[in-house]
């Protein structure tokens, strides 16, 4: 009997290099470089990155997993563009994780998490957009305010929900309509409050003051979202 061929193995190389490009594909996606709703080949992002196919492929397969491309029959493989009601959704259920992540959060982060939970802000605050008050961009993983609370809350099937399924896809909207007004700034301040109460041990205000915060940003994004869609009918008419 004849053995299926397998598959050859990816060398480290070659997961290095897609490492690499999975992360300026992702970082161009998130800070809209890449446009939403955008028609993506690798011919193109091949040419534009100089990698052969195979990183790529590895790469875009990664991008897809995160939801951050999909693939459209007959047109190919685009940037996610979520329409209003998926948006909705999406802060639907941020809004009772997270707050649950904060709740849990107060309950179980220890001195060391905590402490480091301040180093992050501390950086935040350094941040000349921030200081600017136009936007609040927050970089992926550890630092992340809201990444190393959901960490903090030391359950491992709510980490694997906010920081595996649906982390890339929040990160996008978060940081693409996060600049509106005094919103950057509030935002900021509001991080403040949530770690003084996670810090006291407080879980019902953690998870009160994380579904408040987590509102006010849905409230942004969507008033964002609804005058970018309206801004892309006028200019197609």
């Amino acid at each position: 009997m004849t053995n299926a061929p397998t598959e050859p193995a990816t060398t480290p190389e070659v997961r290095t290099l897609a490492e690499r490009v999975f992360q300026q594909l992702q970082d161009a996606i998130v800070r809209g470089e890449l446009a939403p709703g955008s028609k993506i080949t690798e011919p193109g992002l091949s040419r534009s990155y100089g990698i052969s196919r195979g990183p790529l492929r590895e790469a875009m397969r990664r991008l897809e997993a995160h939801r951050l491309i999909e693939r459209v029959p007959h047109v190919g493989a685009r940037v996610v563009k979520l329409s209003m009601k998926e948006l909705l959704e999406l802060f639907d259920v941020r809004e009772a994780l997270e707050s649950m992540a904060a709740r849990l959060a107060a309950e179980h982060m220890s001195a060391e998490e905590i402490d480091g939970l301040r180093e992050v802000l501390a950086v935040h605050e350094r941040q000349a957009d921030l200081r600017r008050g136009e936007a609040y961009y927050q970089r992926e993983g550890d630092l992340d305010f809201h990444y190393r609370i959901v960490q903090g809350s030391h359950n491992k099937m709510l980490m694997g929900m906010l920081c595996d399924d649906l982390y890339y896809l929040v990160r996008l909207y978060r940081t693409q309509f996060s600049a509106s007004g005094t919103r950057p700034q509030r935002a900021f301040v509001e991080h403040h409050r949530i770690v003084d109460a996670i810090e006291a041990g407080d879980a019902e205000l953690a998870e009160l003051l994380m579904r408040r915060h987590v509102s006010a940003s849905r409230e942004n994004v969507v008033e964002r979202y609804a005058a970018s869609l309206k801004q892309e009918l006028e200019a197609s008419t």
